[in-house]
């Protein structure tokens, strides 16, 4: 119950944030109560889908964060409401920010959908209806502190008076999100290639 209620209150807590790097730390603490929650459920689906989410939190957070250090190298700025219009300037950091954040929501094919699959199966196994809700809860919160950035830099407009210069980080910033990004996806994609680790030490 302790773990359910930090995932949707740090994600409660994320929401209101519009420096991106503590949106970005608040949702971590959301996302690690996941892992306790999933072991804590003891059902095999639900310890497998927490140990697994260690990995997909591993390579979609650390995207995000690259990514939070690269707007911050190229366009001097930590606030989300003044990235209007930065995923014109900026596409690569963008994309592997959005696919990074689609992972942490849970879309197909990240591997956050492949966990969040997993654990909720698990909490069915429990027969916990409120884990459950919890999951669906923190999903929607999720979406709701990721998209409006996603929606900001590629959607609205770039302010007249912004004093950005230049386009793109430099390429030792955007190689590597850019590679966790894609691993993001091929976990989604080929789940087994982790699965099989995880069940190694989560079987029952």
């Amino acid at each position: 119950i302790l773990a359910a209620f930090t995932v949707v209150t740090a994600s409660v807590i994320a929401l209101t944030k519009d420096d991106l790097k503590a949106r970005l730390a608040y949702s971590t603490v959301s996302q690690l109560s996941y892992v306790i929650l999933g072991v804590a459920l003891l059902t095999p689906m639900a310890v497998s889908g927490g140990l697994a989410h260690i990995a997909h939190h591993a390579f979609s957070k650390i995207t995000l964060f690259f990514a939070a250090g690269s707007i911050y190298v190229a366009a001097h700025t930590k606030k989300i409401s003044l990235m209007d219009g930065l995923g014109r300037r900026m596409p690569v950091t963008f994309t592997a920010f959005a696919v990074a954040s689609l992972s942490m929501i849970g879309v197909p094919p990240s591997c956050g959908f492949v966990t969040k699959w997993l654990l909720a199966g698990g909490a069915l196994q429990a027969d916990k209806a409120l884990i459950l809700a919890a999951l669906g809860a923190s999903t929607l919160l999720n979406a709701a502190y990721f998209t409006p950035i996603i929606y900001r830099a590629f959607f609205r407009p770039e302010p007249a008076d912004a004093h950005h210069h230049g386009g793109e980080a430099p390429w030792t910033m955007v190689a590597p999100l850019s590679v966790t990004a894609l691993i993001s996806i091929y976990l989604g994609l080929f789940p087994e290639t982790f699965m099989r680790f995880v069940n190694a030490f989560g079987s029952f």
